[in-house]
């Protein structure tokens, strides 16, 4: 997948422009914000509704972590991929995982348990699209536990 090897060293997944930029200028321009409201009693209610605005943007930068979910439950998904064919074929699934895209392994998984490994040879050789895997799903298997 071309990324770095990981290591103890570099594990630690940090997202520069959320944690070392965003959050803190958001400190900051809060923060300031707040003194102005405070030292400037003239133009209160303005400085007031600046840091409500400010504080309103930052808030909503939490919900970002919805991204953060969605990224650990993709890794559970390949996860979930591995065991499944592992308990249907006895083989090791990561070794197909290189020729795969995360989308088609997403697509893979509606597949019912008689038809996954004829589907991922399929897909492999064919190149099949996610919306092609999903559309040669005889049996399909739901997900309804998805972010």
């Amino acid at each position: 997948m071309g990324m770095k090897e990981q290591n103890y060293g570099n594990h630690i997944r940090v997202y520069p422009i959320h944690h070392l930029v965003f959050y803190p200028l958001s400190g900051i321009l809060v923060t300031i914000a707040a003194i102005r409201a405070y030292r400037h009693p003239e133009v209160r209610m303005e400085w007031i509704f600046i840091t409500l605005l400010l504080l309103l943007i930052t808030w909503l930068s939490f919900m970002l972590r919805q991204h953060y979910a969605l990224t650990n439950q993709n890794r559970v998904v390949i996860l979930e991929m591995r065991l499944r064919f592992f308990m249907l074929t006895g083989k090791d699934f990561r070794a197909l995982e290189k020729d795969l895209s995360f989308l088609q392994i997403a697509a893979l998984r509606f597949a019912s348990d008689e038809e996954l490994p004829q589907l991922i040879d399929r897909t492999i050789k064919e190149k099949l699209s996610p919306d092609t895997i999903k559309k040669s799903v005889t049996q399909w298997q739901a997900d309804h536990m998805r972010v």
